[in-house]
């Protein structure tokens, strides 16, 4: 599990598409590899990825082409940013929300706003039976990033970003049209589906007249 508090930002130093996965080596702070091994877990950009080797201020992962398909990971060029993470402790402040680094579709921005302190985006779903679960002021995490939704319009949503947001993760560097990882907030996705569960069993007893 991680907290939505991004740690770092790391630069993608070198990618190897394999068969059936790929490598990516990611350079990082020193002080994020304090105590870090291999099979440890990582979030980058929100998706939780296993550490498979460190070398020196390096860390490389494999990456399924599952998860490729899933994220905006397969995007990724050498030099890029990426926000990272890593797991959490029973210790750690939980600043942001609990997340899981499974991530459940992405979001293309559409519109970009910016007025003095603040900084407002729009995102628009790729998968659209997922906007139910996005909701005014509801959690939402976005490259990893523990935030608040401003604003739901079909299935659009935006959020908006203090001056200390945008320095401490690369939601500063975004331009139009790139493509975002979103996980939902685990749990507002099992209400609402518990809700629609309950809804539908309950109107087939009306049709059964049972009720």
């Amino acid at each position: 599990m991680f907290t939505g508090l991004v740690q770092s930002v790391a630069e993608v130093c070198f990618i190897e598409n394999k068969i059936n996965l790929s490598t990516y080596v990611i350079q990082m702070p020193l002080n994020f590899l304090l105590g870090l091994e291999v099979g440890g877990s990582v979030a980058c950009n929100g998706c939780c990825l296993t550490v498979v080797a460190v070398e020196s201020d390096k860390i490389s992962f494999d990456v399924l082409t599952e998860t490729l398909r899933l994220t905006n990971l397969s995007l990724l060029q050498v030099g890029e940013k990426v926000n990272v993470e890593r797991a959490a402790r029973f210790s750690d402040e939980i600043g942001g929300h609990l997340i899981s680094g499974h991530i459940m579709m992405t979001a293309i921005i559409i519109r970009i706003r910016s007025t003095c302190n603040l900084h407002q985006i729009w995102f628009e779903v790729q998968d659209f039976s997922q906007i139910k679960y996005i909701f005014y002021k509801g959690f939402i995490a976005i490259d990893g990033i523990s935030l608040t939704v401003g604003k739901v319009r079909n299935k659009t949503f935006c959020v908006h970003l203090i001056p200390e947001t945008l320095s401490r993760t690369t939601l500063g560097l975004k331009i139009l049209g790139q493509k975002v990882n979103i996980e939902i907030d685990l749990n507002t996705k099992s209400i609402v589906d518990t809700v629609e569960r309950f809804s539908l069993v309950r109107k087939n007893l009306k049709s059964s007249c049972f009720i």
